[in-house]
């Protein structure tokens, strides 16, 4: 049997069995607190004996729904006609104490066969823990309803972004990436302690970290994906490499065949930016069957090396030939450690321009160009 998707939006149904739900102002929806209290103005009976919901399950969680089941006691359950289902955004212990609270969630559903989906990109965000609670309820001949006790709270986080999700970045990304300049090198700037740790500690290889949580908050990469950050873009003029960084005056380079090849596969990863006018593209190159391709291959959408419209590895007559996108900003993200004895490190001319950094940088979620109704 198909379940309800859960809606706060008038209209009408679109299938037999699926109800479109009304996600009220906090005047119209303060039915009833957690603790059973009345609102003066809500238009609720005075309370009769309904079954409460316990046992409450959430499963098939996404990042803009899940579906939530209980049981119930059979007394009085063919009188249930809708159930309440109050959901909250977890509190965060460091959140900051003046910013004003998410507006709590009230969503109000005819009463369904179990389980029923809860969808909804405009009160759903991906990777986000959240609090639930369920009421029964039956609608009086006057409009007023008798409502249960609130059943107990459950917990649950919210999922990535999946592939389908991250596609449709990818074909919002597209529409800007410009056209394709030649580029030579990826380089990574750092300062001098780090490539004398990386001397001194790891053998002279550069290892693989976790990424931060810069980008999109759906991003399924973010915190997991284990990877060392490349760059490769050009200037316009001169084909090199911008003697600027916001990353340290010391710049590995190394030739762009070293990492980008036929044994290598190439992932979309994300598509985001910082309240600029100008956007970045996260890409992911991982050596074919190694951890970071097999992570890839199961979240991530795989781009032809060959062929797309932002870093591309052909062969010209024998030769690696390589172009990247003009008009964004790439992060190269490779999965594998990368022994400094392939490349070179020096000082670079230019300034360290720290107000580029994308360290933990979060993503505007305002912007049309590089957002997607699915949550931020």
């Amino acid at each position: 049997m198909e379940v309800p998707r859960l809606d706060p939006a008038l209209g009408s149904p679109s299938s037999p069995c699926e109800e479109v739900i009304k996600n009220l102002s906090l005047e119209a929806i303060q039915l009833c607190d957690r603790d059973g209290n009345k609102s003066q103005d809500s238009g609720i009976a005075e309370m009769e004996e309904l079954p409460v919901p316990h046992n409450i399950k959430i499963s098939n969680i996404t990042c803009d729904s899940f579906k939530i089941s209980w049981e119930m006691d059979s007394k009085s359950k063919d009188r249930i006609t809708h159930y309440f289902i109050d959901l909250n955004k977890k509190e965060n212990k460091n959140s900051n104490k003046f910013k004003h609270k998410d507006v709590p969630t009230k969503l109000v559903a005819k009463a369904v066969p179990l389980p029923m989906t809860v969808r909804g990109h405009w009160f759903l965000s991906p990777r986000t823990e959240y609090t639930v609670a369920v009421q029964t309820a039956s609608k009086q001949v006057d409009g007023d309803y008798v409502v249960s006790e609130w059943s107990e709270i459950i917990e649950f986080c919210t999922a990535d972004y999946s592939k389908v999700h991250l596609t449709q970045l990818l074909e919002k990304a597209e529409v800007i990436a410009g056209r394709m300049l030649k580029f030579s090198v990826f380089y990574r700037n750092q300062h001098k302690e780090y490539f004398d740790y990386i001397r001194e500690h790891h053998g002279n290889a550069m290892q693989p970290s976790v990424k931060d949580n810069s980008g999109s908050h759906g991003s399924p990469i973010s915190g997991k994906l284990e990877g060392i950050f490349f760059s490769c873009s050009t200037e316009f003029n001169t084909g090199k490499p911008p003697q600027d960084s916001p990353y340290g005056r010391y710049r590995f380079e190394i030739a762009a065949e070293k990492l980008f090849n036929p044994n290598t596969n190439l992932y979309f990863g994300d598509f985001y930016c910082m309240y600029t006018a100008y956007h970045y593209v996260i890409l992911v190159i991982a050596p074919v069957g190694s951890p970071g391709d097999e992570f890839c291959k199961q979240r991530l959408p795989q781009l032809n090396s060959k062929d797309n419209k932002f870093l591309t590895c052909t062969e010209e007559d024998g030769v690696l030939v390589y172009h990247h996108a003009q008009d964004v900003i790439l992060e190269v993200i490779y999965t594998d450690p990368v022994d400094l004895s392939l490349g070179t490190v020096a000082e670079i001319t230019g300034h360290q321009l720290m107000s580029l950094s994308t360290a933990n940088a979060k993503k505007d979620p305002s912007c049309k160009t590089c957002n997607i109704s699915v949550g931020r």
